[in-house]
């Protein structure tokens, strides 16, 4: 009688040795990659000691609840100027212009919100200023490629029209 619940008790932990590691394999299905880290860390730069107070930026309105509600604005009003050359069915070309205008300032003020969140300043100086430089370089590029655009060829309402029906 002993030895039949010797054997079980070793059976019952044989058994939970076994269900523990396919739960290891089970979890380990779901980690992709290993813990390691994609790109090295930012240069570092301690200045002072731990004591010292922490500075505090100069407050401007620009960067605070004045641009974030710009920003909102202007995605609330894409929603009429994207809807109204298509529902009032004429092609105005003031409209196609400001439709144009507003899309890239969109997308301007979108892609500096990434940079000035994701590049900062006091780490990485000199990429801070080359993604700010590449990214007034590109909005202007695209504004002269828009105007020309609309000034040569169809226009842009026009396009997404043609574009639409075929």
């Amino acid at each position: 009688m002993a030895s039949v619940a010797r054997s079980s008790a070793l059976l019952k932990q044989v058994a939970a040795k076994q269900s523990v590691a396919a739960t290891g394999l089970r979890v380990a299905a779901f980690h992709t990659t290993s813990r390691k880290s994609l790109l090295p860390p930012l240069p570092q730069r301690i200045e002072g000691t731990v004591n010292d107070p922490v500075e505090v930026p100069p407050t401007s309105p620009s960067h605070g609840s004045y641009h974030w509600t710009f920003d909102r604005v202007v995605a609330a009003g894409l929603i009429p100027l994207t809807v109204a050359p298509f529902a009032a069915g004429s092609l105005n070309p003031t409209m196609d212009a400001i439709l144009a205008a507003t899309i890239l300032i969109h997308s301007h003020t979108g892609f500096t919100n990434i940079v000035v969140d994701y590049v900062p300043s006091k780490r990485v100086p000199k990429a801070r200023k080359l993604f700010t430089w590449g990214l007034n370089a590109a909005t202007v590029l695209v504004g002269l490629a828009l105007y020309e655009f609309e000034t040569t060829d169809v226009g842009l309402t026009e396009t997404i029209k043609r574009v639409w029906k075929a």
